[in-house]
């Protein structure tokens, strides 16, 4: 495990990362918890004392990454942007995000469709899992379902998922 102190900082105009809250993590310190990476990597470990699993850190270019902190563990950490943090990190090894069920049964409805989803690169399988999990309401929840057998039909990352008008 790596240990090291880092100050929250915020993007306060940086495209898609605009308003991000995070941590920015050293090329140095990257190559430690995961020699030769430059692409995204999820880390386990703590922040404070608080245990942290399956957060991903995303490349900022030039081996550099940036741990990004969603608000509820912000709120958890009782923290915000100027604050410094204790990081202990180590790569997740471990994590694996499962495929939900509803989501699964959609897609086999026709076979490209999964098959495209699983050509995807893993996080953006991620990107689209998550989406779908956070949905709050079944009526949102069967929106986002639908939207993600349109994406699979049009080979579509999540990216481009996001951005196409409905």
């Amino acid at each position: 495990m790596i240990v090291f102190e880092a100050e929250i900082e915020r993007f306060e105009r940086m495209g898609e990362k605009t308003g991000w809250t995070y941590v920015f993590i050293a090329a140095t310190i990257a190559e430690q918890i995961k020699p030769g990476c430059k692409t995204s990597f999820r880390v386990k470990g703590q922040l404070d004392g608080v245990v942290i699993e399956g957060l991903a850190l995303a490349p900022m270019g030039e081996g550099n990454f940036i741990l990004p902190l969603k608000a509820a563990l912000r709120k958890q950490l009782h923290k915000e942007e100027g604050a410094k943090l204790q990081l202990v990190l180590e790569e997740d090894k471990d994590f694996k995000m499962e495929m939900p069920e509803d989501l699964e049964l959609c897609l086999l409805e026709n076979k490209h469709h999964l098959d495209n989803f699983l050509n995807m690169p893993k996080s953006h399988q991620n990107y689209y899992i998550n989406w779908l999990n956070s949905a709050k309401t079944e009526p949102t929840r069967v929106k986002r379902l639908t939207k993600i057998v349109m994406a699979m039909e049009e080979k579509m990352d999540f990216g481009e998922m996001m951005r196409k008008k409905d």
